[in-house]
């Protein structure tokens, strides 16, 4: 793990330096407090890919704007606080608390007089569990038809010469098009990235739509996420690729008792009559007032849950959800949503201290190269020392490379290389392809074999150089692997380093 105390040492030394420049201090003690902050995540995509309803079903509430309305135009970030509260940072003048409201349980954004454009960012504080762990931004979409808005998002995420704002960014895709791609390797490429790290995740957002809303919809977007993740042009810069239906996602985390009810009433209809109801959406609001649903309540049905939501609430009814909270469970879990927060928790919170300690200290290398000054130059010697200890980073650049055919491995151990060094979760048991319960004497003894099977690899005089570098940083891993499972029970924390290591 990057030695945040190191990074902090080096800004403080730079505060020194640039005492007398305002500007230069207050990008400096930006830095200084991203270390002391949850990891900062932003979810990004194209105009509507389903960006805020994903943020809304991350939190577990919908209060990110959703649609097209004018703060969706604006960027948000959703910090915990044990008090709900909204600010709203205009471009010109103080900032300014929005009025709490909520219109059909769906929080509302009402800027006052001022226009989106007249507006900075918003801040919401708000009191959800998921957001103790991670700061949430959303963003407005990427190659928006509005140029301003699309270079709003752009200059957020990978602005040229300071660390993006984001440190890890969740991708959200319809379908792989050429501006995906090159917004995920500027993302990787930025000065937050500049050493060609991969911390990304992408989405196959709407999976739902897939299959036209059929209850196999699901099936079919999981063979297209398939699909994209082993395409080179992915590969190396995301950490998986998952497909997800959005709306299911967000309205299974604020199920009713009312929608559930209408669940049931779908449920015990002869199947024909259901399948001929689901139809469409016209034939399904009409048929909503023989099951004594109103019209109402039939639309907003449809709207929190679609054509597939409402196929699927009815069929896991059928199936033996017999309560409100066993079919919102069986709902988040056919979304895809508690896979992402399993992912979310294996690939970015266990690598948190490291990833905000590196945006720090790639932030910190950027402003001493563009604006030195007396004695700023006393500092490269001391970052150049603590990237070359940071072997999380180098992890992260050599699964990169790894993914974008940069390493002369053999074929046969590409895939062991990429689980070790951390590609399928950085918890002990993940990287040994272990059982998640494994003992610390299974893991001890796994990693053993694997550092001695990689140290045997290494003897090859014909192994290129650029594999060998990358044999030295596998083997470094499993001598963490060892050296944690020999300090304490079962293995559940991600490997750290602070010392040198080899190449």
């Amino acid at each position: 793990m990057t030695d945040s105390a190191a990074v902090e040492r080096l800004l403080q030394e730079a505060l020194e330096i640039y005492e007398n420049e305002p500007t230069m201090r207050t990008e400096l003690e930006g830095y200084a407090q991203r270390l002391q902050e949850p990891l900062r995540v932003a979810v990004a995509g194209m105009v509507k890919a389903g960006k805020s309803t994903l943020l809304n079903a991350i939190i577990g509430e919908e209060i990110a704007p959703t649609g097209t309305g004018e703060c969706t135009r604006i960027i948000t970030w959703y910090r915990y606080a044990t008090t709900p509260r909204i600010t709203a940072y205009p471009v010109d003048g103080e900032p300014y608390l929005l009025p709490l409201t909520r219109v059909d349980g769906r929080l509302v954004f009402d800027l006052g007089s001022r226009s989106a454009a007249e507006v900075g960012r918003i801040v919401v504080e708000w009191p959800a569990e998921n957001l103790r762990r991670m700061t949430l931004i959303d963003t407005p979409g990427i190659a928006s038809l509005s140029e301003g808005v699309s270079e709003l998002s752009t200059q957020f995420l990978t602005p040229q010469d300071t660390a993006s704002e984001a440190d890890a960014v969740i991708y959200l895709m319809r379908h792989l098009h050429a501006s995906d791609v090159m917004f995920l390797e500027a993302f990787r490429d930025t000065s937050a990235a500049s050493a060609g790290t991969v911390n990304a995740l992408a989405i196959l957002s709407r999976a739902d739509e897939v299959g036209a809303g059929r209850i196999d919809s699901l099936i079919s977007a999981a063979k297209v996420a398939d699909r994209y993740r082993a395409d080179p042009s992915l590969r190396a810069l995301v950490l998986d690729v998952l497909p997800m239906a959005g709306l299911l996602a967000q309205s299974s985390r604020t199920l009713r008792q009312s929608e559930y009810e209408a669940f049931v009433a779908l449920s015990v209809l002869e199947r024909t009559q259901r399948e001929r109801m689901l139809l469409s959406a016209d034939r399904f609001v009409t048929g909503c007032a023989a099951l004594n649903i109103p019209e109402d309540d039939g639309r907003r049905l449809l709207d929190r849950f679609g054509l597939f939501g409402v196929r699927l609430g009815a069929a896991l009814v059928r199936g033996g959800a017999g309560s409100a909270t066993a079919l919102a469970h069986e709902l988040a879990r056919r979304s895809g949503l508690d896979l992402l927060l399993a992912l979310i928790t294996r690939q970015f919170d266990a690598r948190s201290s490291t990833l905000r300690a590196r945006t720090a200290l790639a932030g910190l290398e950027t402003l001493v190269r563009t604006h030195p000054r007396a004695g700023s130059a006393a500092l490269v010697p001391g970052i150049e020392r603590i990237k070359a200890n940071a072997h999380e980073i180098r992890e992260l650049q050599l699964l990169s490379a790894l993914r974008s055919g940069q390493v002369p491995l053999p074929a046969s151990v590409m895939a062991d290389a990429e689980r070790l060094i951390g590609g399928s979760g950085v918890a002990g048991a993940e990287r040994l392809a272990l059982a998640p319960d494994a003992s610390r004497d299974d893991i001890r003894a796994a990693s053993l074999a694997e550092l001695d099977r990689w140290r045997t690899f290494t003897e090859n005089p014909l192994l290129d150089r650029g594999a060998l570098e990358a044999c030295h940083v596998v083997m470094r891993s499993c001598e963490e692997l060892v050296a944690r499972s020999g300090a304490s029970g079962r293995h559940a924390h991600p490997v750290v380093a602070t010392t040198g290591g080899h190449a």
